[in-house]
């Protein structure tokens, strides 16, 4: 199997100007594919209480109270239809490496849309639970091949100086496709036919005709290229990148140090997914385990709770129309999310992840007392408990929405990023399965259900506890270095000390060639320990 894919160097476009924006609005269209999650997420939230699809997939319900659907899905069945996208995703993220590698970043994006199209296929055509859940599965594997290749490819292609905020928009997207769902959700949820649930899935295929067809239009990652020995059109593709023509100086020095990142790749040997949980002087293990447990805690914060069975959650409260309170809490999501990519390179990530950590605690251990103290016919009450569930998201899609996709996309030594990224991104979607599958069990009533309700927040602010403690411990600051640059931090500093450490490799300019051994004695003695190890 080919060696993973690498986002090395100084970044694309280090040697040319700053103002240009080509490059940037490329890279930051890949991020497209985020409306590809987000909208899906979104689009289940509501459906799963439209009536015509209640009673599509359901049953009747024997003498409903006053104003409740006529027809209803076991807790399990609820479980099921939400939760099993995610399965699909896990062997989409787990597949996307060799995908990657194979057919490139760009195809691989294609292909991806192309899988995820069958899948919304299958659920449009739907009538029964078997095909619906089927149709999940599919347009899960195509959105688990997205989740993992877009970061990859906007990592690669992106400045570095601008690398973070560009591959936050991914996290972006999600928040619009999130948005776009809500309020097609709200359009369609008063139809008494199919089309009701329908529109919203099938529209789905716009989004990746889209994405699709932008990415047969942009340029390949010139480290692919150049991986795979097609030198001239790496050069072309670095030129439409960074905006200058390809014979100029500073393209012919990004291709050197291309060059100079698969011949150091060339000499460690390519990499098997066991490399990814090796030890030694690079910490690679160390480095693998960060990705995959920030993923987990990204999840842990409870966000799917409001973005999976929000609808659920607001109906239950009787503050106004659920459906729009759904569009308000995006709108939020969405909005905040702006703060994020603009800070995420001004004030750092681990900062960032410490702050929303902090906030979203508090705000989530402030809703499950108020679900706790306050009657459900407390209108004020209640309303109090939406504005902190606001507020909580904005917290979320200022820091840990957006900055966890960053990191794994930095963290990783080039060896095995691919790989790493894989199995950051599928831990993921593992615990986006084990959540959206427990939390019917753990809110609605019923025998066999926990009936938490809004005390289920209480974990939730327990989880975001973990989220800081784990931020603290294990996150590095890397704002404004190179991939070379983080590399030579993990091996020399831990992840506590990392501020102190970034000041002082720009204070010495470690980094770039020196990473190679060419400028820096001291890093060259650390690549030859890890080499040796």
């Amino acid at each position: 199997m080919p060696g993973g894919p690498v986002a090395s160097g100084n970044a694309i476009g280090a040697n040319a100007p700053k103002n240009k924006w080509a490059g940037i609005l490329m890279t930051a269209f890949a991020a497209f594919g985020g409306i590809l999650y987000g909208y899906d997420t979104g689009t289940i939230s509501g459906i799963i209480v439209m009536n015509d699809w209640l009673c599509t997939f359901g049953g009747p319900v024997v003498n409903p109270a006053a104003g409740a659907a006529p027809c209803a899905i076991s807790t399990s069945q609820q479980s099921l239809v939400v939760s099993i996208l995610s399965l699909g995703t896990i062997f989409g993220a787990l597949a996307a490496a060799p995908v990657a590698d194979r057919a490139g970043r760009r195809m691989g994006i294609i292909v991806s849309c192309i899988v995820f199209s069958a899948g919304v296929a299958l659920q449009t055509a739907s009538t029964t639970m078997p095909l619906f859940v089927v149709g999940r599965v599919v347009a899960g594997l195509g959105v688990g091949l997205v989740s993992c290749i877009v970061p990859m490819y906007q990592s690669e292609c992106s400045p570095k100086w601008i690398r973070g905020a560009v591959v936050s928009c991914y996290q972006w997207a999600i928040t619009i496709g999130l948005l776009l769902a809500s309020v097609v959700n709200n359009a369609t949820q008063g139809r008494n036919d199919h089309s009701s649930y329908r529109l919203p899935i099938a529209i789905q295929f716009v989004w990746a005709m889209v994405l699709a067809v932008g990415m047969f239009l942009l340029p390949e990652s010139p480290r692919y290229l150049m991986k795979r020995g097609r030198d001239a059109a790496a050069a072309k593709s670095l030129s439409r990148l960074t905006g200058v023509d390809a014979t100029h100086p500073s393209i012919e020095s990004d291709l050197g140090e291309i060059r100079r990142n698969l011949k150091h790749e060339e000499e460690i040997g390519q990499a098997t997914y066991a490399d990814c949980f090796r030890s030694g002087g690079n910490r690679i293990l160390l480095r693998t385990l960060t990705g995959i447990f920030l993923q987990a805690w990204q999840q842990l914060t409870g966000i799917n709770f409001i973005f999976y069975y929000g609808t659920t959650f607001f109906k239950n409260s009787h503050v106004g129309n659920p459906f729009m309170q759904s569009v308000i809490t995006n709108v939020v999501n969405v909005g905040m999310s702006i703060p994020g990519i603009y800070f995420v390179d001004k004030v750092g990530r681990r900062s960032l992840l410490l702050i929303g950590a902090s906030g979203m605690m508090m705000c989530e251990y402030i809703v499950a007392i108020a679900g706790v103290t306050i009657p459900a016919d407390n209108i004020a009450g209640q309303k109090v408990l939406v504005a902190f569930v606001c507020i909580y998201i904005a917290f979320f899609a200022a820091t840990w929405g957006p900055i966890p996709w960053v990191v794994t996309g930095e963290i990783f030594p080039r060896k095995v990023r691919a790989k790493a990224m894989s199995f950051s991104t599928a831990s993921n979607w593992f615990w986006n399965l084990v959540l959206g599958f427990v939390t019917p069990y753990l809110v609605n009533p019923g025998k066999g259900n926990a009936n938490l309700g809004a005390k289920v927040f209480f974990i939730w602010g327990s989880t975001c506890l973990g989220c800081l403690l784990f931020t603290y411990f294990c996150i590095p600051e890397t704002k404004g270095l190179a991939l070379e640059q983080i590399d030579i931090m993990y091996m020399n500093t831990t992840p506590r000390k990392s501020i102190a450490y970034r000041n002082q490799m720009f204070a010495h300019g470690i980094g770039g060639e020196a990473a190679y051994g060419k400028e820096d004695s001291q890093t060259t003695e650390v690549y030859g320990q890890d080499e040796k190890e």
